[in-house]
């Protein structure tokens, strides 16, 4: 039985940022999908980040400063709460989805740290998985289609609906049904064992990282290092 006729569970955050090393959750959600699309069970949470959200962040998720201290759950508590439903989501079996991967569990892994908690690998024993990327899925399988691959642009092209983008909730129940999607149309990716799909994710990563550096490297900056490591990079020592 393929993976895509059973549950997935989708993670996705919304930030202060876009530095793994520094920057804040603002927003969470874990959702539930059963194989019919419908939603069975989901957590959201609202984070009081502990510092300023830049105007920026603010205009892209709508929360601002003010909002997430007046209503938001202190940062610590939260992130115990985030980190331990991932955990239990991969401890069962089951798929994770999260869209661009390598930033939103490398982020919680952070915010564990910054905490003094037990970080998803800390709590599994082992690397999180299996874990389903469509942003990394889909350029494996579709490497040469032209422009962008945000939320937004993989909804359209496997015309999936998408309201309010950048609500946590929203888009990680538009991942889930956008990767089911994707698996559909690109079969070998539907039969694949969760296994083998998320090492083959690890490789597609990592080669899509070394095809972007040596094009920056041939076309703008000498010295670009584009991360390689998928779905968590690795802490800094």
């Amino acid at each position: 039985m393929s993976w895509i006729t059973g549950p997935l569970v989708a993670f996705d955050l919304e930030t202060t940022g876009t530095d793994v090393e520094t920057d804040r959750i603002v927003t969470a959600a874990v959702v539930r999908l059963e194989p019919d699309g419908a939603i069975s069970a989901e957590r959201t949470w609202l984070l009081n980040p502990g510092v300023a959200i830049p105007g920026q962040a603010s205009a892209i998720h709508g929360i601002s400063t003010d909002h997430a201290r007046a209503h938001g759950t202190p940062a610590s508590s939260a992130i115990e709460e985030i980190a331990e439903a991932v955990a239990e989501v991969l401890r069962s079996g089951t798929p994770l989805v999260v869209m661009n991967a390598r930033y939103d569990l490398s982020l919680l892994d952070r915010e564990c740290r910054r905490y003094g908690l037990e970080s998803i690998s800390e709590r599994l024993g082992v690397v999180p998985s299996p874990v389903i990327d469509p942003l990394v899925i889909d350029k494996h399988v579709d490497k040469y289609r032209k422009g962008t691959r945000a939320l937004h642009a993989l909804c359209a092209h496997y015309g999936v609906s998408l309201e309010d983008a950048h609500d946590a909730r929203a888009d990680a129940v538009a991942a889930a049904r956008v990767v089911r999607r994707m698996a559909e149309k690109h079969q070998p990716v539907g039969a694949m064992s969760l296994t083998d799909l998320h090492d083959l994710q690890i490789r597609a990563a990592a080669a899509q990282s070394a095809s972007l550096q040596a094009y920056l490297r041939r076309t703008s900056n000498p010295t670009a290092v584009v991360e390689a490591a998928w779905p968590v990079i690795p802490r800094s020592r």
